[in-house]
């Protein structure tokens, strides 16, 4: 048996790569058991998912890497990834301990990579993300998503996870409708298109974003009575921000106290960010359910490289 073989210890671990355990079943990496395995680095590392510019989030970062640095008691670098996978591939050969990862990507990364999922951006009275709405128009006959059978569905491009991913993975998980065999799918090109699409009945159903369709409303688009939800999804998350699952357990509650405590007013953060005012916390468990419902649904498989 080569040391490798030796080194991956029988343990429960679900979808999680071989490298990793899941003793407690909550579906992340447990510390590892051998003390020389956990690691407290000199210097810490952190990334936030992968951007147009990452000079530009960089600077955005600064403010709250110098506060990382001053709770630490560390060295803070802030490491620009130009993609998904290679941020992933980082934390999983030890280069990389905190990181921001997208909300679609943050399963991948849990199971390949041994992040662990610990907090969210959320506005001050802790509202997050947004849901995926089914809306028909207010004298529609459709009462249900049951009722959509038969019937043609407007989605916005095949890339929107609440235009068209979300709303098709849980149609077909939830009540057996399929595109083409149970509805017949159209294409807006984009959420306003959708909506309004519902309001002029030139649409029998859309599948949208509701930030965007409360942001209409907000606006007096159009007038509100006119349309009926007859779905609403659980809220989806944003970026997940995690740390390696080797990462000293003390160094890892001062991470978590520099997210929690982090000053947020005034801050470049908060420039940036606009509607968010502070870090919460998160359980990747119950707030990536809905995610990890649409990867399966979707045939999305966690396969590490």
């Amino acid at each position: 048996m080569s040391g490798a073989a030796l080194a991956q210890e029988d343990c429960p671990r679900g979808t999680l790569d071989k490298a990793y355990c899941d003793r407690n079943g909550d579906l992340v990496a447990d510390l590892p058991t051998d003390p020389k395995k956990v690691v407290d680095p000199s210097a810490l590392i952190f990334s936030y998912t992968p951007v147009e510019d990452p000079a530009v989030y960089q600077k955005v970062w600064d403010g709250f890497i110098k506060n990382m640095e001053k709770v630490t008691g560390k060295r803070v670098v802030f490491f620009p990834v130009q993609s998904n996978a290679a941020q992933y591939e980082a934390m999983r050969s030890g280069r990389l301990h905190v990181a921001g990862v997208n909300a679609g990507g943050n399963a991948l990364a849990v199971n390949c990579a041994g992040l662990v999922p610990f907090a969210m951006m959320a506005a001050k009275d802790n509202s997050f993300g947004y849901e995926m709405e089914i809306i028909v128009p207010a004298d529609s006959p459709i009462k249900t998503p049951a009722d959509l059978k038969g019937h043609k569905v407007a989605f916005t491009d095949a890339t929107s996870n609440s235009g068209f991913k979300a709303p098709s993975a849980i149609l077909k998980a939830d009540f057996h409708l399929e595109a083409q065999r149970d509805f017949e799918p159209v294409f807006s090109g984009k959420h306003d298109n959708s909506i309004l699409g519902v309001v002029n009945k030139d649409y029998e159903a859309a599948a949208v974003a509701n930030s965007v369709l409360n942001r209409m409303i907000e606006r007096k688009v159009f007038d509100p009575a006119k349309i009926r939800s007859i779905y609403k999804s659980e809220t989806f998350p944003t970026t997940g921000y995690g740390y390696a699952h080797n990462l000293d357990p003390k160094l890892v509650e001062k991470i978590k106290e520099a997210f929690f405590q982090f000053p947020w007013d005034g801050s470049a953060l908060a420039a940036e960010f606009k509607k968010e005012g502070k870090f919460i916390p998160i359980e990747y468990k119950k707030d990536w359910a809905v995610l990890r419902k649409i990867d399966e649904a979707t045939g999305v498989k966690y396969t590490c490289k």
